[in-house]
């Protein structure tokens, strides 16, 4: 985009209403969550240059519910992204997922990991930062969010932002992170990564990774299972030893529903702990 589009860029299009292209066929054993009992649907999120889509999901009675950030894959907001955050709603909060890469395009519709890599290696980090921010901003003030008790969780592309995030916001209560990627190069678009912040990470993060997982390597696992002994909270990772990349992502052949299970069990037993 250029500068004048990027300043006033605003939020037309719809969330993906499927699952990504990139991602078919789906596999038989994809979870569907109903919306019954709940207020579930996109929304629009307000931001320094527009506003940005998101996909909210929340009980439809009540008020103050606890927050918790859902944060993407490589692959957008779409069909599983959406049904965490319905999960996350049947159990009491308010759950959202902003549109990340908005700006740089709609990966959605696109065909393979080739066509969306050089769109996602184009979003900055500061960027994300202040699009969760001012999602945090929009839960309080239009959605009855209590951002009090403030979670965030996020899977693959989204693991690595949740370590980056619950040490950039000191408002997070608690954090679950699905095999994010831990170590890099320091661009000046990602130029911490979550092996930078872990002696200094003042939130407990449970993180959850795959022993056969060929796109995160167990030493750097272990490296940052070294560095976290360093803080002053108490953080986690947890490793289930045959489990792959991806092991939570139902539509996908990498589904291991045993271990998935274990970690949802984990994820609402970590925000409980941890005041979300």
């Amino acid at each position: 985009m250029s500068r004048l589009t990027r300043r006033e860029f605003i939020a037309v299009s719809s969330l993906t209403a499927g699952f990504a292209i990139a991602v078919q066929p789906i596999s038989a054993k994809v979870i569907t969550t109903t919306s019954k009992g709940l207020i579930a649907g996109e929304v629009k999120i307000p931001v320094s240059d527009g506003t940005i889509p998101a996909y909210r999901a929340q009980p439809a009675r009540g008020k103050n519910f606890p927050v918790i950030l859902v944060i993407q894959e490589i692959f957008g907001v779409h069909a599983h992204i959406q049904d965490v955050c319905r999960r996350l709603a049947k159990l009491g909060y308010l759950a959202i997922a902003p549109e990340l890469f908005y700006r740089q395009g709609d990966v959605s519709k696109l065909a393979d990991i080739a066509q969306i890599r050089p769109i996602v290696n184009k979003v900055p980090d500061a960027q994300v930062f202040a699009d969760l921010d001012a999602t945090v901003e929009w839960a309080a003030k239009s959605a009855q969010g209590d951002i009090q008790k403030l979670g965030i969780t996020g899977f693959c592309w989204g693991g690595r932002i949740t370590w980056l995030y619950a040490a950039h916001n000191p408002k997070v209560k608690a954090g679950v992170a699905w095999y994010g990627r831990l170590v890099g190069e320091s661009t000046e678009l990602t130029p911490k990564h979550p092996i930078d912040i872990a002696k200094n990470l003042q939130v407990p993060v449970l993180g959850l990774y795959g022993g056969k997982d060929t796109g995160i390597p167990l030493e750097t696992v272990e490296q940052m299972r070294e560095q976290l002994k360093g803080c002053s909270v108490n953080s986690e990772i947890v490793v289930y030893p045959e489990a792959p990349h991806a092991f939570n992502a139902d539509y996908r052949p990498s589904y291991r529903q045993k271990e998935a299970e274990d970690g949802w069990k984990r994820l609402k037993a970590w925000f409980k702990k941890n005041g979300v």
